[in-house]
């Protein structure tokens, strides 16, 4: 099981540390998704903080179980809301979103699973 869990946290907290890279060094497709979902630029760099917060709990949760297990938690959350930014500007083009999605619910579902049974 350790094997499955360390595979799927690693992936995550690198696919969500590469996202906060592209949402932090001013790209310009983070940017867009804003203009498309009608949300303030200002919040680029926010968000961008929010996944690489989140990819240093899933890492740290290696040595802290709790802070994985909080950090993945948020990473659902925070999804779960980017979900209703996208479905309030009546967006369809939920791929990318999708495979983010169920990224953080498997890092969820293997931290549970490896740490709280």
């Amino acid at each position: 099981m350790f094997v499955t869990y360390a595979a799927v946290t690693i992936f995550a907290a690198l696919l969500y540390a590469s996202a906060a890279v592209v949402y932090l060094i001013g790209h310009e497709f983070p940017k867009a998704q804003m203009d498309i979902k009608r949300l303030p630029r200002s919040w680029v760099p926010v968000f961008g903080v929010l996944l690489a917060a989140g990819a240093l709990g899933l890492a740290g949760g290696f040595w802290l179980p709790m802070l994985g297990l909080l950090a993945a938690y948020s990473l659902v959350l925070y999804f779960l809301g980017a979900l209703l930014a996208h479905l309030r500007v009546g967006s369809r083009k939920l791929g990318n979103w999708a495979f983010f999605f169920i990224t953080s619910v498997a890092a969820l579902a293997v931290n549970l699973l490896y740490h709280w049974t």
